[in-house]
């Protein structure tokens, strides 16, 4: 059983309010983390027909007699339970009375927002991450493993490949997702529409050019990408809002949480095609990007994520607001550090003086450097970056 680093802030949470809510990708292991958390509480899958059914038309009979110590499993698929569940915690004031799993972030949310707010520690669990992985001696020793691989704890506590495992998680968890969520007639565009996102991995989106290549308008692409998200299959990362240069921009960047899912929908079919791909580069700052961000999430914090880009073309591909300062990361692949690596974080340096950021560049070799003025850590270290 490897230990997840977000064990210890949902403990923390659930010492203070009387629900803790985990939300993340199907199969990222939250009902692990929560049977870890607390192995003595009662577990209820309400994905289960039987059970849903019960919660809905007996919202007072389920609740009294599921009490004090519940797991309720993707707990989004019963919207109505959730006044129950205030009136109830209310009126008995307990800490720590229930868990709540959920892989549907928007409805989840929505359902929080609207009848517990204030009463809900809220937590995102994503797949593993890399010192995750490396506390059992799991971590793939080449970040080109590790991309093709991906991070699903099922990939490694059963050993199974992800030419084997990706192509069924779409099939059994994505597609069916999207249909309870949105009634997308056309599975095969769907599909389609999935390869090019992957094909799209670090690259600002553009909903005209993509809904032109599949044959389909923006307001679709929009659609069905917020589907994605709100499923955590894609997350979008804004410009940052600081524009120094008074350029505006508007696009996000797209990645995906997982890129062994992303190396499937490429039809990536093992490690060693990474070498001469497309797309090797793009992957590569996709894995740091996720991993940056699961450093973020995994110890509780919000993450305040950016990308920079100035009227020259130069751009910064991770801008981080933290302990009211600016840290900038670079991404690159290459496994020798070159002099270009780091020429956009000394502009950026320069541009954002005021703000005296500082400065990171990741890169995919296996030695770091402290320098004067930036420091250079290999890939396996990135979330070192921003895990305080």
């Amino acid at each position: 059983m490897i230990a997840r680093t977000l064990l210890v802030k949902a403990a923390e949470l659930l010492e203070k309010y009387p629900i803790v809510a985990i939300t993340g990708p199907r199969q990222s292991g939250k009902t692990t983390l929560a049977q870890q958390l607390r192995p003595d509480y009662k577990y209820i899958n309400l994905e289960l027909e039987e059970n849903r059914a019960f919660a809905a038309a007996d919202p007072h009979g389920f609740l009294q007699s599921n009490r004090d110590g519940v797991i309720l499993d993707e707990a989004q698929f019963v919207p109505s339970l959730f006044p129950y569940l205030k009136h109830y915690t209310d009126q008995r004031g307990h800490a720590g009375e229930y868990i709540l799993t959920g892989s549907q972030q928007f409805l989840l949310l929505e359902n929080i927002t609207q009848s517990l707010a204030g009463r809900v520690g809220m937590l995102q669990l994503l797949p593993f991450s890399m010192p995750e992985l490396a506390s059992a001696v799991l971590l793939p020793t080449s970040p080109e493993e590790l991309i093709f691989m991906g991070s699903y704890p099922r990939l490694y506590d059963k050993g199974i490949a992800p030419t084997d495992f990706y192509p069924n998680y779409v099939r059994t968890y994505v597609e069916r997702d999207v249909r309870q969520v949105l009634n997308v007639g056309d599975l095969r565009l769907f599909r389609q529409f999935l390869s090019a996102c992957a094909g799209r991995v670090g690259q600002r989106v553009n909903f005209l050019e993509l809904g032109n290549v599949l044959g389909i308008d923006s307001k679709t692409v929009k659609s069905w990408m917020g589907i994605l998200e709100a499923s955590f299959i894609i997350f979008l990362l804004p410009p940052y809002h600081r524009n120094f240069d008074k350029r505006i921009i508007k696009s996000p960047k797209l990645y995906f949480y997982d890129t062994g899912l992303a190396c499937s929908l490429l039809n990536i079919n093992q490690a060693s095609q990474l070498e001469s791909h497309f797309a090797k580069g793009a992957l590569f700052e996709n894995l740091i990007v996720a991993e940056l961000l699961k450093a973020r999430l995994h110890i509780g914090q919000s993450p305040a994520f950016y990308f920079f880009l100035d009227n020259n073309q130069r751009e910064i591909d991770l801008i981080s607001e933290q302990n009211g300062g600016l840290r900038a990361i670079e991404i690159k692949a290459g496994k020798t550090i070159a002099s270009d690596f780091t020429r956009n974080l000394l502009a950026f340096q320069k541009t954002a003086a005021a703000e005296n950021p500082q400065l990171y560049l990741i890169f995919g070799g296996e030695e770091g450097q402290k320098r004067s003025d930036l420091s250079i850590l290999p890939w396996h270290e990135a979330g070192a970056v921003v895990a305080d």
